[in-house]
């Protein structure tokens, strides 16, 4: 930085006092000059409580230490570039500011070359959809077992007044930080069963959005569909659960993200559970037809209304019907040895379709599918820095950005 005779050249159109080096907090005065050395620790500096209109204030980093140790300054109620907060924060080393006083509307506005960039950025809202992996379809290996659906991946939502998973309300939006990034997690959905007699689907995996300055936002993988074994024959956990495969015990939904699965049968005709929805329970299989998956939910997050989030269908083994799969990208199970169950849809959470009998046509393992982050503000306050090539869509209701992230990325606000 260039000096003139005593003073930096930013403070050469008003005539400063300059004060003895500060290495601690105190008040400025209008007319003065500060050397802040905060070599020692961060401090913060507080501004006149009034100000007149010309007003000038200048301050120096000593010894190029406020990229260590910042120099916050306290407003003392009145603007600072037209905004009561936060307080502004100089954090480079060898920066200097010099501000005055505008008057009540902009307050303090620096003056210098390198502080005119906003330094009380505001912090605003953005809604989202997280919508994690579902879980894979069960199978059993023996002619007469049957498997249940995978549940759906957690559903969590905070537009509008929309339901969030398992009959939760709309959630609270979040607070976006400008020049904070937050990063997106799209879960991937559960992988087909293991190996073995009667093995359950693979669970899903979660999705999530998280930063420094948020409370993480986590939705569960669904849980994977039943086997018709007895030591494989439950449904699993998740955002969603697995359907039961038989009379075995169904998966339970996480609270405000999805429901339960439904129950199986065996004897009189052998039928899996449908997997768990982010809408509503996964069916029963009953009398050799198999469960339907549950329903997911209806978004217009993105301007328009689309259905996420249901569960597979379980597996029958007579001549009955397979479950089918429930709205919003649940598959379908198996039906018998002739026709193979179906994975879940991709970018839903939606759970696979129970496998019946991994020797016949119907075999093929099904795999829940991946989920999806979605992110809603204003058009005003989208930054246009992304990672992960989200699809953007601008002026969605005449006033918003809509980002749909099909794969991990981050957003900086």
């Amino acid at each position: 930085m260039g000096y003139i005779g005593n003073f930096p050249a930013s403070t050469q159109t008003v005539d400063l006092k300059w004060q003895p080096i500060k290495t601690a907090g105190f008040t400025a005065v209008a007319g003065e000059g500060y050397w802040c050395n905060t070599t020692s620790a961060a401090f913060t500096v507080t501004l006149p409580a009034s100000a007149n209109v010309g007003d000038t204030i200048s301050f120096v980093d000593y010894a190029r230490q406020w990229g260590t140790n910042n120099l916050t300054i306290n407003q003392n109620s009145l603007n600072f570039q037209g905004n009561s907060s936060p307080n502004p924060v100089y954090d480079v080393a060898g920066q200097s500011v010099t501000i005055v006083y505008s008057g009540a509307t902009q307050g303090w506005i620096p003056s210098v070359d390198d502080d005119v960039t906003l330094e009380t950025p505001q912090i605003y809202t953005a809604d989202f959809l997280v919508i994690a992996g579902g879980g894979g379809g069960g199978r059993e290996s023996f002619s007469s077992g049957v498997g249940g659906g995978g549940g759906a991946g957690g559903y969590r939502n905070s537009y509008s007044t929309e339901s969030s998973g398992g009959g939760g309300s709309s959630e609270t939006s979040l607070s976006l930080t400008p020049g904070e990034t937050y990063t997106i997690t799209v879960g991937a959905g559960g992988a087909i069963y293991g190996s073995g007699t009667g093995a359950q689907g693979g669970d899903g995996n979660n999705s999530l959005i998280s930063g420094s300055d948020i409370t993480t936002i986590t939705s569960i993988g669904g849980g994977g569909g039943g086997g018709g074994a007895s030591s494989n024959g439950d449904g699993r956990n998740g955002g969603a659960g697995g359907g039961a495969g038989g009379n075995y015990t169904v998966g339970t939904g996480t609270a405000n993200q999805g429901y339960n699965g439904g129950n199986g049968t065996m004897g009189g005709g052998n039928a899996g559970g449908g997997g768990g929805g982010a809408g509503a329970i996964g069916g029963t299989g009953a009398s050799a037809n198999g469960g339907a998956g549950g329903n997911g939910l209806a978004s217009s997050i993105t301007g328009s209304s689309v259905t996420r989030g249901g569960g597979g269908g379980g597996s029958q083994s007579g001549s009955g019907t397979p479950g089918s799969g429930g709205t919003g990208g649940g598959g379908t199970g198996a039906y018998a040895l002739t026709t193979a169950a179906t994975s879940g849809t991709a970018n839903t959470g939606g759970g696979g379709g129970g496998v019946y009998n991994d020797n016949g046509t119907s075999g093929t393992g099904t795999t829940g599918g991946s989920g999806i982050v979605i992110l809603r503000m204003p058009d005003a306050n989208y930054s246009g820095t992304t990672t992960g090539s989200p699809t953007v869509t601008t002026g969605v209701g005449g006033t918003d950005t809509v980002l749909v992230f099909t794969g991990s990325g981050s957003y900086t606000a």
